[in-house]
């Protein structure tokens, strides 16, 4: 029963609260004042003299100020009400009347009684809306701290997941570089010995340029690790341009000496704050980039120059160029996916995003595109200056 009875309530206020705020709330005040009206009629009728209209008009009252928004409904009926016990329900009927004795002082307590009742409901309706709005809040915050606490988690899984992957690459990458340089040492050594026949000539050739493009890899996947774990300090100090460029280009020369590699020096000496062994390895990728993966090995050039606040080095050869992925991958900071590499490309992307990491750690800009007369082109430019960072 007390449920068919909460539901039929339930249904009642849903069909009520379809009605616009002020014809609901004008017929419910004149529903219960007539509901009011009939009682005090019925019992006057009843017993044949007033009987307490005054408490019926005021339970009408309470109920008009808790179905009813704000205070006007209630007070509107506690006057309307005073008048009507005045006219219908106190001698002299039918007539509003205030010659009797008694009757200003009734009829005013009425007025008076019924607006304090009126104010009263109202507020405490009032402080259940807030208490509800407030529940909803608290409600709505903790699940919003819920959400959180699940993202930070999430995060912090991923954190020690990226952790763990870095000290294995770590872990990896030192024990490689050991054997990948006996390998590549104990080839160059073959190499230079008389009785190798042509043969195994080129096959001691293949070893040593594989060892050194692994060993090229692991030192960038070493530098990867440390730039992702903030572990790769900056020990910057002024150097000249030149002198950085002219090392890597040695480099460069002893692991590849059938490719001639031009450097267009600046006019200007370039002499600025950097990490020289860093920028150095900024340089001998693009250099090797461009001679295993560009498809010219004959024309390629570094170049040096001073634009504005800016030293500049540019890195172009004369080969097929890069594609559009593959330059707005280099654009948005992406490593190159081996779909647009391809195999004979491998390592390209792990370079070019050491690259850029350490360029941007020095606060400057790298870039890549495709030259009008052909070929690709890499540039990076870095600050003349010291910069600071907030």
């Amino acid at each position: 029963m007390k449920a068919r009875l909460s539901a039929l309530y339930s249904w009642l206020d849903q069909q009520v609260h379809r009605l616009p705020a002020v014809p609901r709330n004008l017929a419910v005040t004149g529903f219960f004042l007539w509901a009011a009206f009939w009682a005090s009629n019925f019992l006057i009728q009843l017993t044949g003299e007033e009987n307490n209209s005054a408490l019926v008009f005021v339970l009408a009252v309470v109920l008009i100020s808790l179905l009813t928004t704000g205070y006007i409904y209630g007070i509107a009926a506690s006057i309307v009400g005073a008048v009507s016990i005045n006219i219908y329900f106190m001698a002299p009927f039918a007539q509003f009347s205030l010659s009797r004795a008694g009757y200003p002082v009734a009829t005013l307590s009425m007025v008076f009684i019924s607006c304090v009742v009126c104010a009263l409901t109202a507020r405490v309706k009032k402080q259940a809306t807030e208490a509800v709005r407030r529940e909803k809040k608290a409600k709505a915050l903790y699940e919003q701290n819920e959400r959180l606490n699940a993202e930070k988690a999430a995060i912090q899984r991923q954190s020690d997941r990226e952790t763990i992957r870095g000290n294995i690459l770590r872990a990896v990458s030192h024990d490689l570089r050991t054997p990948l340089t006996a390998i590549s040492g104990a080839a160059a050594v073959l190499l230079g010995a008389e009785e190798v026949s042509p043969r195994n000539k080129a096959l001691l050739n293949d070893i040593k340029e594989d060892a050194d493009a692994l060993i090229t890899m692991v030192e960038n996947l070493l530098s990867v690790t440390r730039i992702q774990d903030g572990t790769l300090p900056l020990k910057k100090r002024e150097e000249m341009l030149e002198e950085v460029a002219g090392d890597a280009l040695l480099t460069t020369r002893r692991r590849f000496p059938d490719c001639p590699v031009e450097l267009d020096l600046s006019e200007d000496i370039l002499y600025l704050p950097m990490d020289p062994l860093l920028i150095k390895q900024v340089m001998i990728n693009l250099l090797e980039n461009a001679i295993r993966h560009s498809g010219d090995r004959e024309h390629i050039t570094m170049a040096l120059s001073r634009q504005e606040d800016w030293a500049v080095v540019e890195v172009r050869d004369r080969g097929r160029g890069l594609s559009p992925q593959v330059c707005q991958a280099i654009q948005a900071g992406r490593p190159l996916d081996r779909s647009l590499t391809g195999d004979a490309t491998r390592g390209m992307g792990i370079g070019l995003a050491v690259c850029q990491s350490i360029v941007k750690a020095h606060g400057g800009f790298f870039s890549a595109g495709n030259h009008p007369e052909g070929g690709a082109v890499f540039r990076f430019g870095l600050p003349m200056e010291e910069t600071t960072h907030d």
